[in-house]
C-alpha cells in the first residue's frame, strides 16, 4: 500500500491561528481558557477562538453562506494549503475528511429563536445545510474546488482522529491523492452548553478558569469546553518527495474500536480503548515498546481519564511518556483529534514533548509529562474517545 505523509497544517484556535504559535503556548504550558458566561447559564471556563477577520481569508459572500463551524474549517483549511504549498494535483484525486460533533449549532439556535419570535416563515432558508454536521466539509470542498472522496465523521470526540485516520485510508488505498483532513467544532451555545452542564461533565471554576482543565490530576472534575479547528494536508509520500514539500511526519497506523456499552460512559476497565491503540500498533506493524511518546485523549473527567489510563496499560504503554494537551487548548469535541495531532507534530518539529498542564497529585500510574522535555522519539501516538463508546489511535512516524 503506498504511503502518506504531511505537508500542511493550518490551526484556528484559544492561542490564534497560526500553528507556530501555539506550538509555542502549548510547550509552555500556557492556558487559553477564560470564564464565560451565556445567556440563561452561570459562569463556566471555557476556550474561545482568538478574534479573528474570517472575510479577509473566505470572502464576504461565503461567510455569509457558512456557520461559525464552516468558517473555522475553511480557514484552517486555507492555512494548511498555503503552508503545503502547491500540490500540482488535479481537484478529482484531492478530497477532504473534515469531523464535526455538532454541526451548525449557532444557525440551529439562532432558526429556533426566529421560529419562536418572528414564526416559521422567517427561519433562514440556509438552516438546513448550515446546520448539518456535514457543513464544514461542505465549507471545506467548496471554498477549495476539491472534488476527491469526502467524509463528515460525527463520531463525537473521538471524530477529529477518525477524520484523519479515513483520509489516511484513502491515500493509502489509491482512492486520493492528496487528502485536507482534521476536525472543527464552534458549539459554545447555551443549548449546548446547558446539555454538558447538566451531564455534569463541565469542570468548575473552583480553581480558576486557567487551572479549571486537569487531566489525570486528583482534583479534575470536568472538561473545559472549547471551540476551534485543525486541518492537516495528507499527501502520497513520492509525490510529495517529488514535488520537495516539507514533510512534517508519516502516518503509519490508525487503528478503531468501540466499547458498544454506555451512551456517554466509557469502558472502566479501559479495554476498548486498549484495542483501538493495539489496532493501531499492528496496523502500523509495531510494538508497544516502539511508541516514544502519547499525546491522551484525557479531557479531565475522573471516570475517563481513568479508564484511559488502564488502556494504556493493557496495551503495553504503561512506562510511555503521555501528557493531554487539554489542559491548555481545551476540549474541542469534533476536532479535537485534529488539534492535538497538530500538537503531537510538536515532538517532531520543536523536538520537545509538550507537558500535561495544572498537574499537582496524579492518581494514575502513567509516566506523564510535567513540563516540556527534550525528545528524539521516532514514533508518537495521538488517541482519542468519544460518547457511544467510540475508540480510536493514530501513530505518527518522524519524517525520514
Amino acid at each position: 500500500m503506498r504511503r502518506v505523509v504531511i505537508t500542511g497544517l493550518g490551526i484556528v484556535s484559544g492561542f490564534g491561528n497560526e500553528v507556530d504559535g501555539f506550538w509555542d503556548a502549548i510547550l509552555a504550558g500556557r492556558s487559553a481558557a477564560r470564564e464565560l458566561v451565556l445567556p440563561g447559564l452561570p459562569p463556566v471556563p471555557a476556550v474561545t477562538v482568538s478574534p479573528f477577520d474570517a472575510e479577509v481569508v473566505l470572502g464576504r459572500r461565503e461567510v455569509k453562506r457558512m456557520d461559525r463551524v464552516g468558517t473555522y474549517a475553511a480557514t484552517a483549511a486555507a492555512a494548511a494549503l498555503v503552508d503545503a504549498g502547491d500540490l500540482g494535483i488535479d481537484g478529482s484525486r484531492v478530497g477532504a475528511s473534515i469531523a464535526c460533533a455538532h454541526g451548525g449549532a449557532t444557525t440551529l439556535m439562532e432558526a429556533q429563536d426566529a421560529l419562536r419570535e418572528r414564526g416559521a416563515d422567517r427561519v433562514s432558508p440556509f438552516t438546513i445545510p448550515l446546520a448539518l454536521t456535514n457543513s464544514p466539509v461542505a465549507a471545506v470542498t467548496r471554498l477549495h474546488g476539491l472534488h476527491g472522496p469526502t467524509s463528515a465523521p460525527a463520531t463525537a470526540c473521538a471524530a477529529g482522529s477518525d477524520a484523519i485516520g479515513w483520509a489516511f485510508e484513502r491515500i493509502r488505498l489509491g482512492r486520493a491523492d492528496a487528502m485536507l483532513a482534521g476536525g472543527a467544532e464552534a458549539a459554545l451555545v447555551p443549548p449546548i452548553l446547558a446539555g454538558y452542564l447538566k451531564l455534569g461533565a463541565v469542570a468548575s471554576l473552583a480553581r480558576g478558569a486557567e487551572r479549571a482543565s486537569r487531566p489525570f490530576d486528583a482534583a479534575r472534575d470536568g472538561f473545559v469546553m472549547a471551540e476551534g479547528a485543525g486541518v492537516l494536508v495528507l499527501e502520497e509520500l513520492d509525490h510529495a518527495r517529488a514535488r520537495g514539500a516539507r514533510i512534517y511526519a508519516e502516518v503509519v497506523g490508525y487503528g478503531q474500536a468501540c466499547d458498544a456499552g454506555h451512551l456517554t460512559s466509557p469502558d472502566e476497565t479501559g479495554t476498548g480503548p486498549a484495542r483501538a491503540i493495539t489496532a493501531a500498533l499492528a496496523d502500523a506493524g509495531l510494538e508497544a515498546s516502539a511508541i516514544g511518546y502519547v499525546n491522551a485523549h484525557a479531557t479531565s473527567t475522573p471516570v475517563g481519564d481513568a479508564a484511559e489510563a488502564l488502556a494504556f496499560g493493557l496495551a503495553g504503554l504503561g512506562d510511555t511518556p503521555v501528557s493531554s494537551t487539554k489542559g491548555q487548548h481545551g476540549h474541542t469535541l469534533g476536532a479535537a483529534g485534529a488539534i492535538e495531532a497538530i500538537a503531537t507534530l510538536a515532538c517532531f518539529v520543536r523536538n520537545e514533548l509538550p507537558p500535561n498542564a495544572n498537574l499537582v497529585e496524579p492518581d494514575v500510574d502513567l509516566n506523564l509529562v510535567r513540563t516540556a522535555q527534550p525528545t528524539t522519539a521516532d514514533y508518537v501516538m495521538s488517541t482519542g474517545f468519544g460518547f457511544g463508546g467510540h475508540d480510536s489511535a493514530l501513530i505518527f512516524q518522524r519524517a525520514g
